[in-house]
């Protein structure tokens, strides 16, 4: 058995934990008299106790943020395809074409196909899990000369791109270019953190020092997709979204490279990095730095015509007064719309509820895919498909919830 077959999201397994753990918790008053010459036994029954508690304590924090599906991917030796991916492409996909039949048939069904690979950066040199989502439309011969939109979709810390079956994400985006709320897009879903995960929140920052995360999801990442995966050099057509920390630097990428991105959604996200015990000081006194990763700093002194999509819930007290500062900061030609909902705290269920709302913003301010070198429609909604050579559509309204 290996590790990446553990659940660690499974009901059926968080069961079986919790029962032994109550054992284990009973066993130690239960023997206590009775290895009272068996101090070693006495030691290895508390011993156990302790253990299956924090285990338990752990799965139960892990169902409900939805960071690692498996023990692999927990230490890092996860089979990425048997984690809700389709197929594993070469180094930086060099071997796609090899996916067409299996994207044909995916597309007959109306799904797209996820496929995991390694993807190293140009620039910064570095090498991280890039799963991507190819829409149904990808491989299918109409669409062989138009440039698709692109999502860059950001885990939360301490997640990679493991937990975007765990979403349901590919299911979602299915049914979101079925019902045309989103124009066929592709979606990138890299590792923000690399190795080590746990204890090294980079939040996506190049790091005074350290890591060029930043540069790396950034020039790195788009210039690999532009090339490789065929996407749409229109700024408009890209679309950085995440949740939590991945809230965070969806916001703070987009508004410090608006030449690239057009648009950014933010759930559950705050204003600027942390420092705590699983982030380190990532800008070492650099007051300067800081500033220039701060959204909130960044819409008030250097606004850009990017649109910001940030929602939090009404349990959310930290990310909605971060939220209500960034709002009250922005300033034209940056478009900014905050969302309050219900929400059950701080949590994957929360995030869940608000993906087909957030992929229904997208495809109203995305582009849709369009020849190479032609500027695509931009006007906010989502064209019928095959694109028609001319006509009207209407335009989805933002709206403060």
């Amino acid at each position: 058995m290996s590790f990446s077959s553990i659940r660690l999201d499974s009901p059926v397994n968080m069961i079986v934990v919790v029962v032994l753990t109550l054992l284990a918790i009973i066993a130690v008053p239960w023997f206590w008299d009775r290895w009272k010459r068996k101090r070693l036994w006495r030691s290895a029954t508390i011993l156990l106790a302790v253990v299956l508690l924090v285990v338990t304590t752990g799965m139960a924090g892990n169902m409900i943020g939805g960071f690692f599906p498996t023990v692999g991917s927990l230490i890092g030796t996860g089979v990425y395809s048997g984690q809700g991916t389709d197929a594993e492409a070469a180094q930086n996909g060099e071997d796609l074409e090899k996916l067409r039949d299996t994207g044909v048939a995916h597309a007959r069904e109306g799904k797209g196909t996820v496929v995991h690979m390694k993807v190293t950066g140009r620039r910064t040199k570095l090498t991280r899990d890039v799963t991507v989502y190819l829409p149904p439309q990808y491989f299918d011969a109409a669409y062989k000369e138009l440039r698709f939109p692109a999502i860059e979709w950001i885990p939360n810390y301490p997640s990679g791109p493991e937990v975007f079956a765990v979403y349901g994400m590919p299911q979602q985006l299915d049914a979101a270019i079925a019902r045309k709320a989103l124009p066929p897009t592709v979606v990138i879903v890299p590792d923000p953190t690399g190795v080590p995960k746990v204890g090294h929140d980079t939040e996506c920052v190049d790091e005074v020092n350290g890591t060029a995360n930043d540069t790396y999801l950034t020039a790195d990442l788009r210039d690999w997709a532009l090339q490789k995966l065929g996407v749409s050099p229109n700024r408009q057509g890209w679309t950085i979204a995440g949740w939590s920390s991945g809230g965070y630097c969806a916001m703070n990428l987009v508004t410090r490279h608006p030449q690239w991105y057009g648009q950014a959604v933010s759930v559950s996200g705050y204003d600027k990095a942390q420092i705590d015990a699983e982030t380190e000081d990532l800008f070492h006194g650099r007051q300067d730095i800081n500033d220039a990763n701060n959204v909130r700093v960044n819409v008030r002194l250097h606004p850009s015509p990017v649109q910001i999509l940030a929602i939090s819930g009404e349990k959310e007290s930290y990310e909605s007064y971060a939220i209500d500062q960034i709002r009250a900061a922005a300033r034209p030609p940056l478009q900014f719309t905050s969302w309050r909902i219900r929400d059950a705290g701080h949590n994957m269920n929360t995030f869940k509820s608000q993906i087909p709302d957030v992929l229904a913003w997208i495809g109203s301010h995305t582009t849709s895919p369009a020849p190479a070198g032609r500027v695509a429609d931009t006007t906010g909604g989502v064209l019928p498909w095959p694109l028609p050579k001319s006509g009207a559509h209407g335009a989805l309204a933002d709206t403060d919830q």
